[in-house]
């Protein structure tokens, strides 16, 4: 163990992993986290505008408007805990959630963000639900990590191995081309 990995080691916080989680860039982290805030308050708005709908007899928007505003406390008690110091467990699970993988975080944004827009297919659903799509978009962008180093994507790009010398190489050894196959008989 290097001098460096012993002097970091010591001022870890407790609890806090070893090894650094990702080499996700800091603008990105913050770009999820800004996000997903923001866009899960104007969900929760947008929501409640959903759920007027019911004065003019949709059943269907009234439940989607429910479900955002629902998708949208998630989020935010997930990104942002200081929104909600009124309820307990909310740090816990903001806790829990950070030692999750990206994509645990982006699958279940996705997920919930889905159902107001197929229920009630309205301005206020695909805004306030695409924000926490979107959210959930950016941290599957972080789940797939940094991309390589430009010398070593060229190198990549140039080793690819070509299956034939020939271009008329295909899948099934035996296939035979489309023209050298005979017509049916019409007086079968």
């Amino acid at each position: 163990m290097s001098y460096a990995a012993k002097i970091s080691s010591l001022m870890q916080r407790p609890g806090q992993d070893p090894v650094a989680k990702d080499d996700v860039p800091r603008w990105m982290k913050y770009a999820g986290r800004g996000l997903g805030t923001v866009g899960s308050l104007i969900a929760i708005l947008f929501g409640v505008l959903n759920c007027t709908s019911i004065l003019l007899g949709s059943v269907s928007c009234l439940i989607s408007g429910m479900w955002q505003m629902v998708a949208g406390f998630i989020v935010v008690m997930i990104e942002a805990p200081c929104c909600c110091l009124f309820i307990d467990f909310v740090q816990n699970l903001s806790d829990w959630v950070e030692k999750r993988p990206y994509w645990n975080r982006a699958a279940a944004y996705c997920l919930i963000a889905v159902p107001p827009v197929f229920l009630c297919l309205g301005v206020s659903s695909i805004i306030g639900s695409g924000l926490i799509f979107a959210t959930g978009v950016i941290y599957g962008l972080m789940s797939l990590g940094r991309k390589a180093p430009l010398p070593e994507m060229r190198s990549a790009a140039t080793n690819i191995e070509v299956p034939s010398a020939s271009m008329q190489t295909t899948l099934v050894e035996n296939a035979q081309p489309m023209g050298y196959s005979n017509r049916p008989d019409s007086n079968v």
